[in-house]
């Protein structure tokens, strides 16, 4: 009888290991089922924080791109704008426009000021929105800087694009 008694403890301890091995797997199946939720979230904030200004830049430069006389101006400014918009999407991810709200507000400035460039076209007019829009991009990067490294590194290229850029409307300006 001790036999038999034993089998079935043995028994019944199996059938509740199989049964703590399924309710293992259901958890598990609903973490990922949570991260893959929380991945395509996460996809379409990335996607909607590129090629939001992206586009409003090539509409923008597709109706009031008569005045400028240099296409690669417009494609490096779409670039740009591509590069800031993933840049404070990282700094979004990482919470800092709750951290630092200054941050946001000096991404909008320039956002404005590069489409405002559409409107100015070149000459002093030009120059000064593209020396306000510097200097918006150097409170980006230093701000960007201290929330994320990565989100800081991003916004130089478009800090030397504004450079070349303001050295264009010199050299019309003086033309």
């Amino acid at each position: 009888m001790d036999s038999q008694d034993s089998r079935y403890r043995g028994g019944d301890a199996g059938a509740m290991a199989e049964t703590e091995r399924k309710h293992a797997d259901d958890n598990n199946k609903g973490k990922r089922d949570q991260k893959r939720a929380m991945a395509k979230r996460g996809l379409k904030s990335l996607t909607l924080a590129v090629s939001a200004p992206v586009l409003v830049t090539l509409f923008l430069s597709y109706f009031l791109g008569n005045r400028a006389r240099i296409p690669l101006l417009c494609v490096m400014r779409l670039a740009s704008s591509g590069l800031m918009g993933l840049a404070a999407w990282l700094v979004w991810v990482d919470g800092g426009f709750h951290k630092k709200p200054t941050a946001l507000y000096l991404y909008f400035a320039q956002f404005v000021l590069c489409l405002v460039t559409f409107m100015v076209g070149s000459g002093l007019a030009g120059l000064a929105v593209w020396l306000g829009q510097s200097a918006a991009l150097f409170g980006c990067y230093k701000a960007f800087s201290e929330i994320s490294p990565v989100a800081g590194n991003m916004v130089k290229p478009c800090l030397a694009f504004s450079a070349l850029v303001a050295a264009v409307y010199v050299k019309l300006a003086i033309a």
